[in-house]
């Protein structure tokens, strides 16, 4: 064998054993197991607050540049 062969054997088993050893810790024998959080993710509420107060002033901003350009009319009946 020349010493191509013998490098590109190498790589196989190289990779071969990487994938075993991948697998072997995807199954759980070496991955701590999941388990469920006691309480909600606080981080994840904090980014949902955010996202909506940044909605909720986003729509505040429209309203007021309506407000302010004077094509606002505003009609007064009386209700029956």
């Amino acid at each position: 064998m020349n010493d191509t062969q013998k490098r590109w054997q190498l790589l196989i088993i190289a990779n071969i054993v990487c994938l075993a050893g991948g697998w072997w810790y995807s199954q759980g024998h070496a991955a701590p197991p999941e388990t469920k959080q006691p309480f909600a993710n606080a981080v994840q509420q904090r980014e949902s607050m955010i996202r909506l107060l940044q909605e909720s002033n986003q729509l505040l901003r429209e309203q007021n540049m309506l407000l302010k350009s004077g094509k606002l009319k505003v009609q007064v009946t009386e209700s029956k």
